[in-house]
């Protein structure tokens, strides 16, 4: 069994893969728009010009894999309730990706020492997406 997050950017999915392949690297394995699926969305479920918006990605950063969707395309994302974790084996890395996944978002708590890390922070990105950045102890 595998579980593998699956993430609704509810119409910012192309800008948020930018985003993530400019800071951590992200690949995009596959991509699939709304207007390249063989049969069209019932009537009402997106907006009219959604062609272009993602309907279905995987996405891989280190050695995991991230399902990405622009959801209904509403515009409004609800990321509440769980957060993601990048594990590094060292400080600096981390310290470095936790400052570019930070720009533009907001800090919830600075990378610090802690009892169970030398290194640990949390952050919500611009797309509101929780992010915990760990250096393993």
């Amino acid at each position: 069994m595998q579980l593998t997050p699956y993430v609704f950017f509810d119409g910012r999915c192309e800008e948020a893969l930018a985003f993530y392949r400019k800071t951590l690297g992200a690949e995009v394995e596959m991509l699939l728009r709304v207007k390249e699926i063989p049969e069209p969305p019932p009537p009402g479920m997106l907006p009219p010009g959604s062609g272009d918006k993602v309907t279905h990605g995987r996405v891989r950063i280190g050695e995991s894999t991230l399902l990405v969707s622009d959801g209904r395309c509403q515009g409004r994302p609800s990321f509440q309730g769980f957060a993601l974790t990048l594990t590094f084996p060292a400080p600096a890395e981390a310290e470095r990706v936790f400052a570019a996944l930070s720009d533009g978002g907001k800090v919830d708590m600075p990378l610090g020492r802690t009892f169970f890390s030398p290194c640990f922070g949390t952050l919500t990105d611009r797309f509101g997406v929780s992010w915990m950045v760990y250096v393993a102890a």
